[in-house]
């Protein structure tokens, strides 16, 4: 019986499976007293990909509510996370050998220029050299041969920033924060759900109660 019993759901925004049949637990946590009903709500299907179909479907939550209380008529059902759910499936390749280090190196060496073009060429633009000669002109009464106090402190100070900005030295942080760049992926990944949910929702293709 599942008289004056409460399922609660907390329920992920973006769920990544690797396998064909989607289970409730694989969407996020699930709590209930009554071991019995908390067993079957977590093996209840919820979707099947095939190959031939997307690999990407947007769920609410009211179609899981629904389910579930035609399994249980009398049980109470708790939203406490997301009311849509997109589920993806992947396929993990788990490539090892040269290969993969390969590909690290490429990209670690992609960064490094990229980024060090970048700030050659804002430099460039703002024509930062001439406003080294023009200040250390200004501050020792002599003209620069290009090479002085000012350019090296300059960049010790902008390696420093970068450093202190981004929040890491190699693979450790400097403070617990979040550094920018994470923060800006969570907003990018945030507008990306909405925007999956929202086409899906407009197409007719979220699975919901009808």
């Amino acid at each position: 019986m599942a008289s004056q019993e409460t399922l609660y759901l907390k329920l992920e925004r973006n769920v990544e499976v690797e396998k064909e049949d989607v289970q409730l637990s694989d969407l996020g946590k699930l709590v209930c007293a009554n071991k019995d009903i908390l067993a079957h709500a977590k093996a209840m299907k919820i979707y099947k990909f095939r190959d031939t179909k997307p690999q990407r479907q947007v769920v609410s939550v009211m179609k899981i509510i629904e389910s579930l209380q035609k399994l249980y008529p009398e049980l109470t059902v708790e939203n406490l996370g997301e009311t849509d759910i997109i589920m993806e499936r992947v396929r993990v390749k788990r490539e090892k050998g040269p290969a993969q280090w390969l590909k690290i190196a490429f990209v670690c060496l992609i960064c490094f220029f990229g980024t060090a073009f970048t700030i050659m060429a804002f430099h460039n633009d703002i024509g930062i050299n001439k406003v080294f000669m023009k200040v250390y002109e200004m501050i020792a009464g002599e003209a620069s041969d290009g090479f002085t106090i000012l350019e090296v402190a300059y960049s010790i100070g902008l390696a420093i920033g970068i450093i202190v900005f981004f929040n890491h030295i190699g693979g450790r942080r400097i403070t617990k924060d979040p550094t920018p760049i994470e923060v800006e992926m969570r907003i990018y990944e945030d507008d990306v759900n909405n925007a999956l949910v929202e086409t899906a929702d407009r197409e007719g293709k979220t699975i919901d109660v009808s």
